[in-house]
């Protein structure tokens, strides 16, 4: 059988994002080892009955005894486990699994570009000098043409194309991770006041200090619901907000913080429009699939990966990054017409179950690897040694 390992920076990752794909490669007669830094989401992963092996990578930081110490890592297991093909997700796993699986020799390989994130959009001199490091080094991994690279839009792989990172031949667009529409099901406006919902990290590049802005002006205008702030602070990341000033806005009554939630679907049913003013380098934001799926309308910003799900006057609002007047705006419009949300979250259902279901994005995932590997599923068993 198969042998195909799967390889991510967290196992929360791993268990919220590609257990389906484990199942599925599963369900071909495959065999899957899930890898990743030790959290308290291994258990649950062991717990689905799959294999699951520890390995550090630190997500922040370029520590070279660290970031040699992954690489190495990287090297003894793909020694040890002999596999016939690895998919790797997340930056340092991308990098260092690739440049790994080529030196011990892995027939197949598909890394998955998640989006591009801070070092593409920020212009400060630790960006700017962490950029050239990671463009030099997936040049450096991605050399291989038996590399197969997924990116989640097509302006991202463009931009690898027109640096010549990849060959035309190697990249390919998958958009995300895919959903679980019977998960993630339309249901009634709730009752009362208004609820705009922003679901990601708190950080600066995720848009969070231009939908204040536009509360405040939102405000000003007579708006009496509430927009809830849903995520965790991204402790390390140089875009991180301060958990004081978020306290603060919060104290004026522009916002309510809750924090991380763990269950999204049940969030999405009490709300009534999702809100993204991202202008970080995002691939495909999930909270964007989910709210589409869960027939939310949506308001974002006309960035590539937000462009991926919504369309403009369709199943959501575009509007430009870093304009928190037009972002008010868009906002407005959508509070003031409850049947132009209905009829704006019905298209998005729609969209996601004709492109971005979790069956359908697998299946294309799947296409990938049999391309990397032509006869993957008639692989004999490899022992390790």
């Amino acid at each position: 059988m198969a042998k195909i390992i799967l390889a991510a920076n967290t196992d929360w990752y791993l268990y919220n994002f590609r257990l389906k794909l484990a199942e599925e490669i599963q369900a071909r007669g495959g065999s899957v080892l899930l890898v990743s830094p030790p959290g308290r989401y291994a258990e649950r992963i062991e717990a689905k009955g799959f294999r699951w092996s520890p390995l550090q990578i630190t997500r922040q930081g370029v520590n070279p005894l660290q970031e040699l110490g992954t690489f190495l890592g990287f090297m003894a297991l793909f020694r040890r486990e002999r596999p016939d093909l690895v998919a790797l997700f997340t930056i340092k796993p991308v990098v260092y699994g690739t440049l790994a699986a080529r030196a011990t020799g892995v027939p197949a390989i598909v890394s998955f570009i998640t989006g591009l994130g801070y070092l593409f959009v920020n212009t400060d001199l630790r960006a700017r000098t962490l950029r050239r490091l990671a463009l030099f080094l997936y040049r450096l991994a991605f050399r291989s043409g038996k590399v197969k690279v997924v990116f989640q839009n097509r302006s991202d792989m463009d931009l690898f194309l027109a640096k010549k990172h990849i060959s035309e031949a190697q990249g390919i667009v998958i958009p995300g991770s895919g959903v679980d529409p019977d998960q993630y099901r339309p249901s009634a406006e709730p009752p009362g006041d208004p609820v705009i919902l922003f679901a990601s990290r708190m950080l600066w590049d995720k848009g969070v200090g231009d939908l204040v802005e536009a509360a405040r002006l939102l405000r000003q205008g007579g708006f009496a619901g509430r927009i809830l702030l849903a995520g965790a602070i991204d402790a390390g990341n140089p875009s991180a907000i301060p958990r004081e000033l978020i306290e603060r806005w919060q104290d004026e009554g522009l916002i309510e913080w809750i924090g991380f939630h763990h269950d999204v679907p049940e969030l999405l049913r009490t709300i009534h429009i999702v809100v993204l003013p991202s202008y970080y380098g995002e691939g495909v934001p999930r909270i964007l699939i989910e709210a589409a799926a869960a027939g939310k309308p949506i308001v974002a910003t006309a960035i590539p990966g937000c462009r991926v799900v919504v369309r403009h006057g369709v199943n959501g609002l575009l509007v430009p990054p870093r304009d928190p007047a037009a972002l008010a705006g868009a906002l407005q419009r959508l509070l003031g017409d409850s049947v132009l949300r209905s009829k704006m979250g019905a298209q998005g259902r729609a969209f996601v179950l004709r492109h971005l279901t979790v069956d359908v994005i697998n299946d294309q995932i799947l296409q990938c690897f049999e391309e990397a590997h032509p006869g993957l599923w008639s692989c004999s068993a490899n022992v390790a040694g």
